[in-house]
């Protein structure tokens, strides 16, 4: 008799064309990937996948298997998941891990018109992923993707960090990549962590080379940072969502050297289908949300 569990895996190892990659993506060993998948051709009396360069390539009886299985196993889990999902409240706490300035910025404005009971937590791209995989938040919004089995992530926006200078200073016109790199390693800088993380982004990309610069200030909140250089404490590189639509004494400097950074949504595999965080992903993108009952 088929196991059910042996199609699951079938499935994983035809998209991953890897058995220790589909393992780690259904939180298995990869022996009993292996058992599972030996265990399926046995039953239907024929190899499903042949080596090729070190990856496995579906043969065609392993496509055609592979066609007819693959919805109805995506049937199955969502259903399955709908059936878990009725059981919980109506007013159940869906609770998220972010950054506080994507938080005031972009998410609360959306929440304040859904139906969604949230907790927040704030936090770095490392300290996120250790509450995804703890199951202490069901959803992150992250500027990494972490190699984590059991966790996906979906491409959600791309940020663009630009140079910001109190609005009265003089910014000298200047042409050359080594003139800029000058200037810029001569003024005070303001930086949300002690490794810069987009300043050094922003000077390999365009200088070639890490900054060697000594931050003025380390303010870990973009917010802060942002009214720091407003009272003219420095400079810094900050994402321009955060002030293009308002009214803030601060200049951009040099245009054209920015960096861009993407944000992604990661949850558990296992959480995928069910309701509520499809709602509330839905909710994060601005698409239409029917909310649930």
């Amino acid at each position: 008799m088929v196991d059910f569990e042996w199609y699951r895996s079938f499935i994983a190892i035809y998209k991953h064309h890897s058995v220790s990659e589909a393992a780690k993506t259904r939180m298995m060993t990869q022996p009993a990937m292996s058992q599972h998948l030996a265990a399926l051709e046995a039953e239907v009396g024929e190899a499903l996948f042949a080596r090729v360069s070190r990856r496995l390539v579906a043969t065609e009886r392993g496509k055609e298997l592979y066609s007819r299985l693959a919805p109805l196993v995506e049937s199955l889990e969502e259903a399955t998941a709908g059936l878990k999902s009725t059981s919980l409240p109506n007013n159940k706490v869906f609770r998220i891990g972010l950054s506080l300035e994507y938080f005031q910025e972009r998410l609360l404005p959306k929440l304040t018109d859904s139906g969604i009971c949230s907790v927040s937590y704030f936090g770095t791209a490392d300290q996120l992923i250790e509450l995804l995989k703890e199951d202490q938040v069901e959803l992150i919004i992250t500027p990494k993707k972490f190699a984590v089995p059991g966790i996906e992530y979906e491409w959600l926006m791309e940020e663009t960090f630009s140079i910001i200078a109190p609005a009265a200073a003089a910014i000298p016109v200047l042409h050359t990549l080594k003139e800029k790199e000058e200037w810029l390693s001569q003024q005070k800088w303001i930086s949300y962590g002690l490794e810069l993380p987009m300043i050094r982004r922003l000077w390999r990309e365009h200088f070639k080379r890490r900054p060697l610069i000594k931050p003025k200030h380390v303010i870990p909140n973009m917010h802060a940072v942002i009214k720091a250089v407003e009272a003219g404490a420095g400079i810094s590189v900050a994402p321009t969502y955060l002030f293009e639509n308002s009214n803030t004494n601060l200049q951009t400097c040099f245009d054209s050297l920015t960096v861009n950074n993407e944000l992604f949504i990661g949850y558990k595999s296992k959480h995928k289908h069910v309701p509520e965080l499809q709602e509330i992903i839905s909710i994060i993108r601005d698409e239409k949300v029917v909310i649930l009952s």
